[in-house]
């Protein structure tokens, strides 16, 4: 619909009743099939009837005035009628209100334009010439009619301050270059148009055909929607036009084009009429199952659910409303009210298929007891209000742009219309006369009775689109996705979507379904049917492995055994054997030992950033600890021989508390060197790639090597340095002197370490791993037999030996 307002201009009826000479009527104007009178009088125009009276022109006489006429009972639409209807309540209701318009009353004109150009520039005319009331300044109403009429009342009502429509959606008319006062209360196509092409999208359908109406609105809207589905990759297989006062053998070969297609979705851009044609010559033969994508011109009109072959139907529409008030004002509708009306009065012939007072021949005379509450079609029907509130709130667009108008109320905004209705809808226009784009995606399923109903699946939201389930997706493409191990080749002449499939080449892989072949990456190894990319194998010391459940077992033996010990020494802590060479570090030793067996199992597992940290740096400071522990007790023995020289106080300066210190000392220097180490460069996982050509070792990088080496490096100077004090003791006289058993172990532990080096380094995978784990463990289990093994031996066996 599009509302104008304009002055008294043109020919007047009136003048030349006055002076017949100077002007002359061709022909008597066309009465509005609704009307009453106002101060301000609003005129709109709506396609009540599918046709426009024809007849055989002889050129002898001046042709009949063209007629909206129906050619059956079923070529009237009654949800057209409901909007012509919805604009005289929402008039109606303007006049009831003081807020609006106070001390005006708005009258209007309605006519039938029944989709006709003819008839829409006819009614234009009419509107420029005021000729219904000659002595009112006249606004005019028009139109349900199409983004066609809307453009050709445009260029004759040029007198026009302002034009709103309620149904004309083409993206035209957004250029307010050409149509600087067109607004309309229907979003525009271009949103649509990408919306459905985005829809297409999400369910995979990328071979379709389309359909047009031949007329502005769908030729626009075709295009948009072809250029946004080419964006998206979508192929089209046909696009078809026609009209429907074109001869018949033109819908039969659009129909026949369909039903001749391989695409299983088909776009139509199409007006009502034109699809309704359409549904009915494919009825005659129909065509195999199709997925039917609407456009908002036809996928909410109900005349169309009893088309079975649409069921699945999909599109996008206006969300639906209430308008209180309205069905009560549809209802209020008696036999004498239809008599005032020829419109109404087709309206209740065709409905209870009777005659008003013998206005139709041969059918019975309506004897009063039809009840217009008990009827069910598409003009009763108001449980879902889409277009009908889109009349709603141009009527009232109008309303408050005369209120801007004529207001001297300095508070007045008239510079722009800007307000909410009276059912709580917000309406504005944007720069280009257009409202917010908000649509419900709408979708025909059956109902339990089998009959097609609208379900309401998704929305859109200025573009941002939400969708829910539907039910039973087809599947429309032009060539099948192609299988693994091969590849898209284009046929020629024909678009993208069709194509054969062709093995990838040697070396390639197809790494998705029908995708571009892509060599595999150095994580992955090709499949000799060249289907995947399979990675490879990631490999690390796990802890199902067995070497990791052997060395596991040992790690957690050797803790508990020093455990074991350290009871026996707590026990017998009074012992001479426990106290000779500090009791304390004895305990300490034991401490010691039993971490470097358990920091054995954080080698164990897959590395990750803490595991890596920890492992290296929990080894160091464990042995370092130990072996601090060691030297302490050989510098014990060294002091001890040279206390017992006269005049010497050496053990004055290497007591208990001196012993601890040294023992810290020793321990600190490495916590630094690994805090210094971790700070720089720390041990973190990384895959090795080149090793192994098949596979991937999961390791710990060192990092920085100086670190790890240092680390290294200081336990071997502690160890080569407990070594060498040890040999030189080993054969002081004492009865309990362990300098010959530390030697011994400190001989283990480095031999142990050194051969440790070459393992290392040429150990593959996860066996570098297990080479460290045996290290450490070998090292332990040396300290702990050449230390603690004798003495366990003697206070559990030969307790007699002990002095």
């Amino acid at each position: 619909m599009f509302l104008s307002m304009l002055w008294i201009t043109g020919i007047n009826p009136a003048s030349c009743k006055a002076d017949p000479v100077s002007c002359k009527l061709w022909a008597e104007p066309l009465m509005p099939d609704l009307y009453m009178k106002g101060d301000i009088v609003m005129g709109g125009n709506f396609a009540i009837h599918y046709y426009m009276r024809s007849e055989q022109n002889t050129y002898t006489r001046p042709p009949l005035q063209p007629q909206c006429s129906g050619r059956s009972v079923c070529d009237m639409n009654f949800r057209e009628l409901r909007f012509a209807r919805a604009m005289e309540f929402t008039i109606h209701e303007i006049n009831n209100r003081t807020d609006l318009l106070p001390g005006i009353t708005l009258g209007y004109q309605i006519h039938d334009t029944c989709f006709e150009v003819l008839m829409a520039v006819k009614v234009a005319f009419q509107y420029a010439n005021a000729t219904v009331d000659e002595s009112y300044y006249v606004p005019s109403i028009s139109d349900r009619i199409k983004s066609g009429l809307s453009k050709r009342f445009f260029f004759f009502l040029f007198y026009a301050e302002l034009q709103v429509s309620h149904y004309a959606t083409c993206a035209c008319l957004s250029d307010k270059r050409q149509y600087p006062t067109f607004f309309r209360t229907v979003p525009g196509d271009q949103n649509q148009a990408a919306a459905l092409a985005k829809i297409v999208k999400h369910f995979g359908w990328t071979w379709i055909g389309a359909v047009r109406s031949d007329s502005d609105y769908g030729n626009n809207g075709m295009a948009l929607f072809l250029k946004a589905a080419q964006e998206e990759g979508i192929c089209v297989e046909y696009s078809e036009v026609f009209y429907r006062t074109q001869p018949r053998s033109r819908l039969e070969r659009v129909a026949n084009v369909i039903r001749r297609s391989t695409a299983r979705v088909i776009v139509a851009f199409v007006h009502e009429g034109e699809l309704r044609l359409l549904l009915e010559e494919l009825t005659r033969q129909p065509p195999p199952p199709l997925q039917w994508i609407g456009s908002d011109a036809w996928i909410m009109d109900p005349s169309f659910l009893r088309f079975n072959m649409c069921a699945g139907a999909i599109g996008f529409g206006i969300p639906p409303s209430v308008i209180p008030g309205l069905r009560e004002f549809l209802l209020d509708l008696s036999p004498a009210q239809a008599l005032k009306s020829p419109l109404l009065t087709e309206f209740w012939e065709s409905s209870f298929s009777c005659s008003l007072k013998g206005s139709s021949e041969g059918a019975r005379e309506c004897d009063g007891s039809e009840d217009i509450r008990a009827l069910q079609n598409s003009y009763t029907d108001t449980s879902q209000l889409r277009i009908t509130n889109m009349v709603y709130k141009a009527t009232y667009a109008i309303a408050h742009a005369i209120h801007g108008v004529i207001c001297n109320d300095t508070q007045c905004d008239k510079s722009r219309v800007n307000f909410t209705t009276k059912n709580g809808f917000q309406v504005s226009f944007d720069s280009s006369g257009d409202p917010v784009a908000v649509y419900e995606l709408i979708n025909w399923q059956f109902k339990k009775d089998g009959g097609l109903d609208f379900v309401t699946v998704g929305q859109l939201n200025v573009n941002d689109l939400h969708l829910s389930h539907v039910y039973q997706v087809p599947r429309s493409v032009c060539s099948e996705s192609c299988p693994p191990g091969t590849r898209k080749a284009v046929q020629k002449g024909k678009p993208i979507c069709c194509y054969d499939c062709i093995p990838c080449a040697e070396g390639e892989i197809s790494n998705k379904t029908g995708c571009v072949s892509q060599f595999c990456n150095v994580a992955c190894d090709s499949y000799s049917l060249r289907d995947s990319c399979l990675p490879k194998p990631v490999e690390f010391l796990s802890w199902d492995d067995t070497l990791s459940i052997i060395l596991t077992a040992f790690s957690i033996t050797g803790a508990f055994i020093a455990v074991c010990v350290t009871a026996v020494f707590y026990k017998h802590r009074a012992s001479p054997i426990v106290r000779a060479n500090n009791s304390e570090l004895s305990f300490l030793l034991l401490f010691s030992l039993a971490l470097c067996f358990l920091c054995s199992l954080t080698f164990i597992g897959q590395p990750s950033e803490w595991s890596c940290m920890l492992r290296h740096t929990a080894f160091g400071i464990t042995f370092v600890l130990c072996i601090s522990c060691v030297l302490g007790k050989t510098m014990v023995v060294l002091m001890a021989f040279r206390a017992t020289l006269p005049g010497s106080n050496t053990m004055k300066w290497f007591g208990p508390p001196q012993q601890r210190l040294s023992v810290l000392a020793f321990t600190l220097i490495q916590v630094l060197i690994c805090v210094l180490w971790l700070t720089i460069s720390p041990p973190l996982p990384f895959k090795n790639l080149q090793q192994y050509k098949e596979r991937i070792i999961l390791e710990c990088g060192l990092g920085s090597a100086i670190g790890f080496w240092a680390v290294l490096g200081y336990i071997g100077f502690l160890a080569l340095l407990c070594f060498i004090l040890a040999f030189l003791a080993r054969k002081l006289p004492d009865n309990f002197n362990e300098a010959k058993f530390i030697t011994f172990s400190m001989l283990i532990f480095c031999a142990v370490w050194v051969t440790f080096i070459p393992a290392y380094v040429s150990s593959p995978g996860k066996f570098t791993v297990a080479v460290e784990i045996f290290a450490i463990l070998a090292s332990s289990f040396g300290l702990f037999i050449c230390i603690f093994a004798p003495k366990c031996f003697i206070i559990l066996f030969r307790p007699e030996t002990i002095v």
